[in-house]
């Protein structure tokens, strides 16, 4: 009889629910059998949704390389450039610095003057930007400051974007050519990119991108490339995870310890100039 059923009988002869139990050889349902049954259907029941929610929107799989964008949004900075403009109307940083601009490996790094004590270092690093976002502020973001030498970190999101090495390649040379209309013969650096787990399938792009700059860099006056691919890579050529934050993108102190050695004679090399 269904327990519906039986409930029913129970309460109309009015009896235990033992009792019933004992008169018509009905086995009690234990609390890890019933424990059991709702376990079940709870799982059911939250297979059905993901199955529907999965049907609705599929997870695309990972795509790369990425096709080619067909536009660039360089006023998505903004904002980041314009508070640099009034954090400078409130305090003038001195002239002369090393300058330091690129993407977030710059951002981020927030103990770049203590890790150069006694050079005057200035970060613009903003955002996620590419190299061609450093070459359209360079009026607001490189000339105003009158830097001494200009260390670039940049290239990563270009390529992670899509634009192929070569495009990337040329952004940084435009980016030279605008730099040196403004500040003739300035040295500037290229701080190559390094491996990172986050982006394991452009590790090749981006060693591209690091031999077209210093090949082309050899051939310059004050151009230098900095290589730091096997920076973050162990004695057998794997990245090293422990060198970064939870995103496995950014480094974390100990990467920027690396970063900051690597960087230490040409730094020192240019405060000299």
């Amino acid at each position: 009889m269904p327990r519906s059923a039986s409930a029913k009988v129970v309460k109309q002869l009015g009896i235990s629910s033992l009792q019933y139990a004992v008169r018509h050889d009905v086995k009690p349902v234990s609390m890890n059998q019933r424990f059991v049954f709702r376990l079940f259907a709870l799982l059911s029941l939250t297979s059905f949704f993901f199955t529907e929610a999965e049907a609705k929107n599929p997870v695309a799989p990972e795509v790369w390389p990425k096709p080619k964008p067909t536009t660039h949004d360089y006023h998505k900075w903004e904002k980041a450039v314009a508070a640099f403009e009034e954090a400078d109307k409130k305090t003038a940083p001195v002239k002369g610095s090393i300058l330091f601009v690129g993407s977030s490996t710059i951002v981020r790094w927030k103990t770049l003057a203590e890790d150069f004590p006694g050079v005057p270092v200035l970060n613009r690093g903003f955002g996620g930007n590419q190299i061609k976002d450093s070459t359209f502020y360079a009026e607001r973001m490189i000339f105003p400051y009158a830097p001494r030498a200009i260390f670039i970190r940049a290239g990563g999101n270009d390529i992670n974007a899509g634009w192929p090495v070569e495009d990337v390649f040329n952004d940084f040379k435009t980016f030279v050519a605008k730099v040196r209309g403004g500040l003739p013969n300035i040295p500037i650096y290229y701080i190559g990119l390094s491996p990172t787990i986050k982006r394991l399938k452009q590790i090749d792009d981006g060693n591209k991108l690091n031999d077209l700059v210093s090949a082309w860099a050899k051939e310059q006056t004050n151009i230098t490339y900095i290589d730091t691919r096997t920076m973050s890579l162990d004695k057998d050529g794997k990245v090293r995870p422990e060198l970064f934050v939870e995103d496995m993108l950014h480094f974390n102190a100990e990467g920027y310890k690396l970063l900051a050695a690597a960087l230490q004679p040409y730094v020192t090399a240019a405060a000299s100039k």
